[in-house]
């Protein structure tokens, strides 16, 4: 597998445009927490037999990220940390939005569904396709990615110096 620094160098080289970069910031979390809803909605402790909380917490989106924790410990242990706060927050959503009786699945598919139609004009800007067109690893670099951007533009340390790096 590539090095951290290598995956967000490439990444990268396909977001310079502003306007591109601005439409990942915002777009790329809402992809984060609309595709985990989705997953969310797959209940695969049910599945295996599972009841009460272990049924509800043991779905799609926790084996899912579960299975990417691996990447991102594998790439380094400050990025596993940073996408466990992604997780977390994106849970809280996902629950909230339960709690509050919305639907998570078409609340999700609506956000997937915009989120993922201004990232492409965001690439049509940018005149570059996207990086996971090459490499479907790269949707989980997206996230790191954004974070350091965001850090960057508000002229944070993270930003100009990543300590999550390999």
């Amino acid at each position: 597998m590539r090095s951290l620094s290598r995956f967000l160098a490439d990444y990268g080289s396909s977001h310079q445009h502003p306007l591109n970069q601005w439409i990942h910031i915002l777009c790329v979390p809402a992809i984060f927490v609309s595709t985990l809803g989705l997953l969310w909605l797959l209940p695969v402790g049910a599945w295996l037999g599972f009841s009460g909380a272990w049924a509800y917490w043991a779905n799609g989106a926790t084996l899912a990220g579960a299975l990417a924790g691996l990447v991102y410990l594998k790439l380094s242990p400050g990025v596993l940390v940073l996408m466990m706060g992604w997780f977390a927050v994106s849970v809280g959503a996902i629950v909230a939005v339960q709690k509050a009786g919305g639907s998570l699945l078409w609340i999700s598919i609506a956000i997937w569904l915009v989120a993922w139609a201004l990232q492409v004009y965001g690439h049509k800007v940018e005149g570059k396709k996207p990086s996971f067109v090459e490499d479907l690893v790269f949707l989980l670099i997206g996230p790191i990615f954004v974070s350091l951007e965001l850090a960057r533009k508000l002229g944070l340390p993270a930003g100009r110096n990543p300590r999550i790096s390999d």
